[in-house]
C-alpha cells in the first residue's frame, strides 16, 4: 500500500469530517492557517506522501522540505507548491511556524486550464520560492483575501478564489521567469518534442501497483507519433539536448525514486510498473544511474 493521501484522508484524519463537495465528486477548494492545522505540539516531520491534490503553502520560519530528488532549506519565509506528481516531507525546525495554505483539486479548475501545465506544479519546475519580507507580505495579503472570500456569501466567490490562486501562481513564476530564446518560433522539432513529452508525462504518476507504463522504448514513442525514431531523436536533441533514450531513462528513474521512498511495494512490483519484465533488469538500470541498488537506496536514511 502506498502513502497516497487523498483529500478525504486529510479531512477524516484532521477533522473527522468530509466536505459535501468531496462526497459529490465535484471540484473542491479550502484554505487554512498553518498553526491551526499543526496544533500546539506539531510533529517535527510531516511524512513523505504523495498528496492526491494540489497545495500552495506560505510559511514563516525555518523548515526543511524534502523531495525525492533534493532537500531545500527555508531560513525565514517561503512559498512552496505541491501536486500529485510532487511528493514531499516537511521538517519543522521552528515550533509552531505561522503561515497558511490552500488546497484544491484539479477539477476545481475545470475549463480554466490544466494545472499540471504550469512549471510550479511540474516535477522539474521551481516549486520552492524563498521570499523577501515585501514578497511575503504580498502573498500573505492574497491568502487573507482567500480567508475573507471563502467565508463570504458572495454567489461567485469560487470564481474569485480561482483568480486568487492564479494570482499566487503567476506572481511566484515571475520571481524566476523562464528564459526563452529571443526569437522563439514554432517548428517541427518543437511540435514533436511537445507531443513526445505529453506522451511521456501522461504515463505518470504511478498511483497503484497494477498500473504499468505502456511506452518504454524510443521506438515505441516514435511509432505512436508515426515518425522514424531517428527523426524523434534529432528533434529532441535540437530542443532538449538529450536523446529520446536519455529523457525516458531520466523520467523513469525519477518515478522509481519516488516509489522506492514513499511506497512499501516490493522491488519487483516497482520494476513491473516501470516497464521492466525482470526485476534484475530494473536493478541493473537503477544501479547504472544511481551507483546503488534499489534495495540499498530504499534503506538509506536520506532525510
Amino acid at each position: 500500500m502506498s502513502n497516497d493521501q487523498t483529500l478525504e484522508d486529510f479531512y477524516t484524519y484532521r477533522y473527522n469530517w468530509i466536505p459535501s463537495s468531496l462526497r459529490k465528486g465535484i471540484g473542491h477548494f479550502n484554505v487554512f492557517h498553518l498553526d491551526d492545522f499543526l496544533g500546539k505540539d506539531p510533529n517535527p516531520i510531516v511524512s513523505f506522501n504523495r498528496r492526491i491534490y494540489f497545495k500552495i503553502t506560505l510559511v514563516f520560519g525555518k523548515i526543511r522540505l524534502h523531495f525525492a530528488d533534493k532537500s531545500v532549506d527555508v531560513d525565514k519565509q517561503a512559498l512552496f507548491f505541491s501536486s500529485p506528481q510532487i511528493p514531499y516531507s516537511c521538517e519543522f525546525i521552528d515550533n509552531n511556524p505561522p503561515g497558511c495554505f490552500c488546497l484544491f483539486t484539479e477539477s476545481f479548475f475545470e475549463q480554466f486550464g490544466k494545472l499540471s501545465d504550469y512549471p510550479v506544479f511540474q516535477p522539474g519546475g521551481d516549486r520552492v520560492f524563498n521570499l523577501t519580507d515585501d514578497q511575503a507580505e504580498n502573498f500573505l495579503r492574497i491568502f487573507q483575501d482567500m480567508f475573507q472570500e471563502i467565508d463570504s456569501d458572495y454567489a461567485f466567490k469560487y470564481d474569485v478564489l480561482r483568480n486568487l490562486v492564479f494570482d499566487i501562481m503567476h506572481k511566484a513564476m515571475k520571481l524566476q521567469p523562464l528564459r526563452l530564446p529571443k526569437h522563439s518560433t514554432s517548428n517541427g522539432s518543437e511540435r514533436i518534442s511537445a507531443l513526445f513529452m505529453e506522451l511521456l508525462e501522461r504515463q505518470f504518476p504511478i498511483e497503484n501497483s497494477n498500473q504499468r507504463i505502456e511506452l518504454r522504448l524510443a521506438s515505441e514513442y516514435a511509432n505512436r507519433l508515426n515518425i522514424h525514431v531517428n527523426h524523434l531523436n534529432r528533434a529532441l536533441k535540437e530542443k532538449v539536448k538529450l536523446s529520446t533514450k536519455e529523457i525516458i531513462a531520466k523520467r523513469v528513474l525519477q518515478e522509481a525514486k519516488l516509489l522506492l521512498r514513499h511506497t512499501n511495494w516490493n522491488i519487483s512490483q516497482i520494476g513491473y510498473c516501470l516497464g521492466f519484465e525482470e526485476v534484475s533488469n530494473f536493478s541493473i538500470f537503477f544501479k547504472k544511474h544511481m551507483d546503488i541498488s534499489p534495495t540499498h537506496y530504499r534503506k538509506e536514511e536520506i532525510i
